[in-house]
């Protein structure tokens, strides 16, 4: 999608010193003027979130006189880049909103969290969220938006296979699925998707069900544990070797396997809350239930967050980057989470969409939402593991499950030992 054009587009924009987005028109160099750059989570140009950060915008200056807010809404397959070029040319701006933060606080570039936030707001973020944007006990991420994990099965394809609940074990998981392939009732009785869009993903709801996970209480990675090894062995075979999922998880994604779900060929799978509406546009009858696990339903699902976060040689003063800050956390981030029925980060809106009567169908996320485990994110390696386990972790399920995860976790080990 990226082609000279529009990079060229991205680094002269990015190394315009004069605005902090092209066709901006705030002073880089004014230190009333907060620089914003955002992530844009919109599909068409009614929800586009420069709509969103519009409002933000109006409504600060209005209650803040004095102080301006320039935003460049940039869309996740150039914001990366652009922010790379703007870091390049000493242009930082002073607040971003992106997916990850932990290589911006391996340069040395991020105010912590307690220096841009006021201590009102900091206790208002749902708390495990707030630990996963620490690095070294320290908190830099400032969370954003999440997300959560439950199972989500076709209520038509379990009564036809005689299945009358929703599994709560790994055994009868492998049970309802071999009776759905019996029936005949989905082609996919249980949808496995370990290929490079979110193997890593997948990967760890499974390792979280044994009581494992890719790193242990002192960060150290644990890949090739003996409890991840059972559970790659339990998956190989009981679901892949049986025929129970896709003849190849290694190279399915998981937007395959949410598009047959909403097409009614897949009995369960383990899904986030786009797959929703998905499923009602398909028209399929769906249930969720908690993730099954080895011996009972996960005490704790994989959680995902998206992160803002504040430059330390941005040119607004700090003292205006937390007022901006404060003001948006407190009063705004309703409106967003709403606008794209996105799970909240924010203890108060958490009660809010769970009371207000407009978010039935997030009920069970909500649930499982304060007590979510992450991806080691503030291991500045992960990035690398994260990208190894995407391209060869799914081999774990048809080949060798003991050789597949010691190969990553040599891997994981010498990437730890470079990023130090």
């Amino acid at each position: 999608m990226r082609n000279r054009m529009i990079a060229m587009g991205a680094a002269m924009c990015a190394m315009s010193l004069a605005l902090a987005a092209c066709g901006g028109g705030g002073d880089s160099g004014d230190s009333k003027t907060i620089k914003l750059v955002a992530a844009d989570y919109g599909d068409k140009a009614s929800n586009a979130s420069k709509v969103y950060w519009a409002d933000v915008k109006k409504e600060f200056e209005k209650a803040n006189k004095g102080y301006k807010v320039d935003v460049q809404v940039v869309n996740w397959n150039e914001i990366d880049k652009t922010v790379k070029n703007m870091i390049q040319a000493g242009n930082e701006p002073d607040l971003l909103q992106t997916g990850g933060y932990a290589d911006k606080v391996a340069d040395d570039l991020l105010y912590k969290a307690d220096e841009v936030l006021s201590p009102k707001t900091r206790a208002n973020l749902i708390p495990t969220f707030a630990k996963a944007g620490e690095v070294k006990g320290t908190q830099y991420g400032i969370p954003w938006v999440s997300s959560s994990r439950v199972l989500f099965y076709n209520k038509e394809v379990l009564k036809k296979a005689g299945v009358k609940t929703p599994p709560k074990t790994w055994d009868e998981l492998a049970d309802a699925a071999k009776k759905i392939k019996s029936a005949k009732a989905a082609e996919t009785p249980y949808a496995l998707p370990l290929g490079p869009e979110e193997a890593q993903g997948e990967t760890m709801m499974w390792e979280l069900g044994n009581g494992g996970g890719y790193t242990d209480a002192s960060g150290k990675y644990t890949i090739d544990s003996p409890k991840n090894v059972e559970t790659f062995g339990w998956l190989k075979s009981h679901l892949v070797d049986p025929g129970l999922t896709y003849a190849n998880p290694a190279s399915t994604d998981r937007k395959t396997a949410f598009a047959d779900f909403a097409a009614g060929k897949v009995g369960m799978l383990n899904g986030h809350p786009s797959l929703i509406q998905m499923a009602k546009e398909g028209k399929v009858d769906y249930g969720v239930a908690p993730i099954p696990g080895k011996d009972g339903p996960l005490d704790s699902t994989l959680g995902v967050a998206d992160w803002m976060m504040a430059f330390k040689d941005g040119g607004a003063d700090k003292a205006g980057v937390k007022k901006f800050l404060d003001f948006t956390y407190s009063q705004k981030m309703l409106q967003f989470d709403e606008m794209y029925n996105l799970m909240p980060v924010t203890q108060d809106v958490l009660k809010e969409m769970q009371s207000n009567g407009k978010h039935k169908d997030l009920e069970p996320f909500f649930e499982v939402l304060p007590k979510a485990k992450f991806y080691p994110l503030g291991d500045t390696s992960w990035d690398v593991i994260s990208a190894e386990i995407k391209k060869t972790g799914g081999k774990a399920v048809t080949d060798s499950p003991k050789q597949v995860l010691g190969d990553l976790q040599k891997k994981a080990e010498s990437a730890a030992a470079d990023a130090k």
